[in-house]
């Protein structure tokens, strides 16, 4: 009888853990939202200058560069890849663009083989944004640098150039099955602040919010630096990963290139990031981005692509490229 006992105790300990663990995580978990954040590597691949596979804005230029120029080496932000990447296709004469072993890796997630001599680079912001300071890279396009990055330029005794070429949206999402479909600026800055930490205090299911960020010196991370003025939460609450995520980008970004039908941007002050309300100045968070150079740069070819970029035809590409040329 006592085995009995023990056996049956042992099972309904059992039974009791596993459904303390169904309540408290597993049925969170099936429908937190979570997941919203972790973004795809952008594809490069998609994105090679004279592949005719790859998806670029094919708009044609006046300017036109010879092999036996002074070609501008290009580098940017994972989220400018088609800009600086349709700029070749554009502008630069085919061969341009090489690869060590000859042939683009499909592990290229941080162009590892592009090689040396290649007019198309791509180490993302933080090392792109270094190579722009230290002169292997002649024209970099990103969201604005970072205190940070200018302050390390500053330090090398690098003058920067920071030319404004395009609109972009910042914009904030979560996952589709979220039934948040908006917040307001200050309700943003709340939960960033630790000040909402639930999402049925902004209209959504009682779940908690899980407010992720992305990497210091990032495009991203700037902005929202920007946006927040420098007052944001620095650790999250331990059991806010069972909650419901909510994260950041650029509009191109996340809807064009990393496109996941899981994921849904969320309209701010009333008003959704697309391209028209960007354009007409409705979305109340849009930002310039830039192509940056070092002023003491004597390729006089940096010069003329970046006068191309303001040019009728530059914009016609950025509007191209899926992004939102510069007022007129």
């Amino acid at each position: 009888m006592k085995k009995i006992i023990a056996i049956l105790g042992t099972i309904l300990l059992f039974v009791a853990v596993n459904a303390f663990l169904y309540i408290t995580i597993t049925s969170r978990l099936a429908n937190n939202f979570s997941g919203t954040n972790q973004l795809k590597m952008v594809d490069v691949a998609k994105f090679l200058p004279f592949e005719d596979t790859s998806e670029l804005a094919r708009t044609g230029s006046s300017l036109k560069f010879q092999n036996s120029d002074d070609l501008p080496v290009l580098d940017g932000a994972a989220a400018l890849v088609p800009v600086y990447a349709s700029v070749i296709e554009n502008c630069y004469p085919e061969g341009s663009v090489t690869y060590e072993g000859g042939a683009f890796s499909d592990d290229n997630y941080y162009g590892e083989n592009f090689a040396a001599d290649s007019v198309m680079q791509y180490q993302n912001t933080i090392r792109g944004f270094d190579a722009l300071v230290d002169g292997s890279v002649d024209l970099f396009f990103t969201a604005h640098p970072s205190t940070g990055q200018m302050q390390s330029a500053k330090d090398k005794g690098v003058e920067l150039e920071i030319v404004p070429i395009g609109l972009e949206a910042f914009v904030f999402f979560v996952n589709k099955d979220n039934p948040v479909d908006g917040l307001a600026t200050e309700q943003i800055r709340s939960i960033y602040r630790g000040e909402i930490t639930n999402w049925k205090d902004v209209g959504g299911a009682s779940r908690m919010i899980n407010p992720l960020t992305r990497v210091e010196g990032s495009g991203s991370q700037t902005m929202m630096d920007i946006f927040m003025d420098g007052n944001m939460l620095t650790s999250r609450q331990p059991l806010s990963i069972f909650g419901g995520a909510i994260g950041y980008s650029f509009r191109y970004y996340l809807s064009g290139m990393v496109a996941d039908d899981n994921v849904k941007m969320l309209a701010v002050d009333g008003i959704y990031p697309n391209a028209e309300n960007i354009r007409n100045g409705s979305y109340p968070i849009c930002a310039n981005f830039y192509a940056v150079y070092r002023k003491d740069n004597q390729n006089e070819n940096v010069g003329k692509l970046v006068e191309w970029l303001l040019s009728d035809e530059g914009q016609n590409m950025i509007e191209a490229c899926g992004y939102v040329g510069l007022p007129n």
